[in-house]
């Protein structure tokens, strides 16, 4: 018999993908979750793994656990649920003997200079950032201490047809669908690290007609760390606004578009 995979927090965007893979190369993979989808060639369990008897029911019998939960995004829910969450998956994978993979975004680094590696030093500048960086270490602790083959595979925010709840699939690609609007999150005082428009690369000011570009900079776009100012281009002319939004205005300083504040934790 193949050894079980489990996967903890099923029916998200990721959780999904993964049950694809697994069902594909004939593997035997559980789903875990409140209320999870039957999925043909899968086992199903239906638990909450805020409740640490719960958790360890669902990894019991399993080689590798992914551990893929979303919370619902609010400050307080974290604050109670996430600890307790990590805690209880570490004790489940323990009593298991299983692998733990942690699937995680980047809050914990805070506003970073350059490149974020393996090495980036955790720097949180949000609360919710802080709540990511005291569970990673949790979890990172056990694996020095030995006790636990685990390792957390992090990322920012994703688009695709499948994850509509992404930023930019909220801000960017369902306004443009269905009209000549769309809205991102920016910092103008960082250099520019994306262009968002249709066809190949255009800087604002260049010959080819950008249909929205702007500045992420240093700000995330999932509320890890908010901006007052921002800029937005809009087929090439540049507008500034400080703590405010730009919306549908026609001016050489406020181009069209909207840019919305960073929201706080």
């Amino acid at each position: 018999m193949t050894a079980m995979t489990t996967i903890l927090g099923a029916g998200g965007p990721i959780g999904n993908e993964l049950a694809k893979i697994l069902a594909s190369s004939n593997q035997r993979f559980r789903l875990v979750s409140r209320k999870p989808t039957p999925v043909a060639g899968a086992e199903v369990l239906a638990a909450d793994l805020a409740d640490r008897e719960q958790c360890i029911q669902a990894v019991a019998g399993s080689r590798v656990v992914h551990l893929l939960v979303g919370l619902k995004y609010d400050l307080r829910v974290w604050q109670e649920l996430w600890p307790r969450i990590m805690a209880n998956t570490i004790e489940a994978c323990k009593r298991a003997q299983a692998s733990l993979v942690f699937f995680d975004n980047v809050y914990m680094y805070g506003k970073v200079n350059g490149p974020m590696t393996e090495e980036t030093p955790y720097a949180p500048c949000s609360k919710k950032g802080q709540i990511r960086a005291e569970i990673s270490t949790t979890l990172m602790n056990e694996v020095k201490a030995g006790s636990l083959n685990a390792m957390i595979a992090r990322s920012a925010d994703f688009y695709g047809p499948k994850t509509q709840n992404g930023v930019p699939n909220v801000l960017v690609f369902e306004p443009l669908a269905k009209g000549p609007k769309a809205s991102w999150l920016v910092n103008a005082r960082a250099p520019p690290l994306a262009d968002l428009h249709p066809g190949r690369s255009a800087r604002p000011g260049a010959a080819r007609k950008p249909r929205l570009s702007v500045e992420p900079g240093l700000a995330s776009p999932n509320g890890s760390c908010s901006a007052n100012r921002q800029r937005v281009y809009r087929n090439g002319r540049e507008g500034i606004r400080r703590g405010t939004k730009i919306q549908g205005t026609e001016s050489a300083n406020a181009p069209r578009g909207r840019v919305v504040q960073s929201p706080r934790p």
